[in-house]
């Protein structure tokens, strides 16, 4: 089910995996213009889907779904309880020093009404992040930025603030290429899409109780 914005990973009497392209809003936005999301999607197959969770409309990847309310309201405790276990591939402008390493900066919003969100070390909320790096290349052709340094990394965030991900990686001077939010013009060049996908999901099954996990192939290169 591509073609409808999103592809189901998997599904039983309880939960919904979904994999959400980039584009689409997870939930329905302020608006006529912006109530196409996937929620409403995946309710015009399921009418009994209820959102779990979110993803940015341009980040792309896994998403869990419940089926009922005993579920939707299992689900939520583990996420608010951080027994779920999700990690992100994302591509970063220039070359990260370390291999590994661990982002501890509290975010709140940068103004009311703002989308963008901003590191305050008073008023912000606690936000942890650890990377890894997977990779390093240079972009040299033509299709791409003349010498345009990346590093494709893993993110394993242990909270979740909005823009978390995106706000950190700009604050160690690398932010997500294609983020219209928080990196420069050269990196939109660089790459058309926001750099981001949620590639694997782990958690408790709300009704077997055992551990599951998904994984979603990133769609960027």
């Amino acid at each position: 089910m591509l073609d409808s914005g999103f592809t189901i990973l998997f599904c039983d009497d309880s939960i919904i995996v979904c994999d959400k392209i980039s584009g689409l809003l997870s939930v329905p936005g302020i608006g006529p213009e912006k109530a196409d999301c996937l929620i409403a999607r995946v309710q015009r197959v399921m009418p009994e889907a209820r959102i779990v969770h979110r993803l940015d409309r341009d980040t792309s990847g896994i998403m869990v779904l419940a089926r009922n309310p005993a579920v939707h309201r299992a689900l939520s405790m583990g996420f608010e309880a951080r027994t779920v276990e999700k990690s992100y591939e994302a591509l970063l402008g220039g070359h990260v020093a370390l291999d590994e390493g661990f982002v501890d900066l509290p975010l709140r919003k940068e103004a009311l009404g703002s989308a963008r969100q901003m590191v305050h070390m008073t008023e912000g909320k606690a936000s942890y992040t650890a990377f890894q790096v997977l990779e390093r290349g240079r972009d040299a052709s033509a299709a791409r930025v003349v010498d345009f340094a990346w590093t494709r990394v893993c993110l394993r965030p242990a909270t979740g603030r909005s823009h978390q991900l995106r706000v950190h990686m700009a604050a160690i001077g690398h932010p997500i290429l294609g983020d219209e939010l928080y990196a420069d013009a050269v990196s939109l060049v660089a790459r058309p899409r926001l750099c981001l996908h949620a590639s694997t999901l782990e958690f408790a099954h709300p009704v077997t109780k055992e551990r599951v996990s998904f994984a979603a192939l990133c769609p960027f290169k």
